[in-house]
């Protein structure tokens, strides 16, 4: 039986709804420097109570995820962008490679690490590895992208790849942030070289050594070198 949308979202609303907390709110809105709303709940906590709204049997069809995902983009609460995620991640092995337009809204939109990073390195990376093609073109639009986030999700995708990570470009595009003023990504460049050192520490310490780096960049990248 097909889940009706609208009720589903009416329902996740209201057990969100129902275990607000306006003081863990205060604390949370300034964790992340008042930039978004919180309905004050907690992680372990909103986890649990999004559990039955991704059992398969309650969740919406593939062909409602769009509409769904961005009613719950446009909450003004960020749980429920926590949700939009976590939803989205069920059907990473059903999404096609339209799916990339959804996920540059998600990241262009409401935009902080705490959701970007989920993105890049979960639905975008994922995504990217089905559709190598049409992902490194869109990975080689975004990383040419005016919006920051779109440039760190084109250097942190590849975090889950393990040791079949695309060296050439990852270190290509290192290279050409490696004057970047910003912290986010000059933390990212560090990220994704700190996660590929983890299977092939020689040639993560030869490009150190052969560029330079940001201190924090670097510093992430060696963080597990004697």
């Amino acid at each position: 039986m097909r889940i009706d949308s609208r009720q589903y979202l009416k329902e996740l609303e209201k057990r969100f709804q129902e275990h607000r907390d306006s003081e863990n709110a205060v604390q949370m809105e300034a964790y992340m420097r008042n930039q978004f709303r919180f309905l004050g709940i907690k992680a372990p906590l909103r986890k649990n109570l999004l559990k039955p709204f991704l059992l398969q049997s309650n969740r919406p069809s593939v062909d409602d995820l769009k509409t769904v995902v961005m009613a719950l983009w446009e909450n003004p609460y960020r749980e429920f962008q926590f949700s939009a995620i976590e939803l989205t991640s069920k059907y990473n092995n059903v999404l096609d490679k339209n799916s990339f337009a959804l996920f540059e809204y998600m990241i262009t939109t409401k935009s902080w690490w705490d959701t970007v990073d989920f993105i890049a390195a979960n639905l975008v990376g994922n995504l990217v590895k089905k559709y190598p093609d049409q992902g490194m073109k869109q990975i080689n639009k975004w990383r040419k992208s005016q919006n920051l986030w779109l440039v760190r999700t084109s250097i942190i995708f590849q975090l889950k790849y393990k040791s079949d990570v695309n060296e050439l470009f990852l270190f290509s595009i290192i290279v050409e942030n490696l004057d970047h003023p910003d912290f986010f990504i000059r933390k990212a460049i560090g990220w994704a070289l700190r996660q590929y050192a983890k299977f092939n520490p020689k040639s993560v310490l030869e490009f150190v050594n052969d560029h330079e780096l940001s201190g924090l960049s670097k510093r992430e990248a060696l963080k597990h070198f004697n």
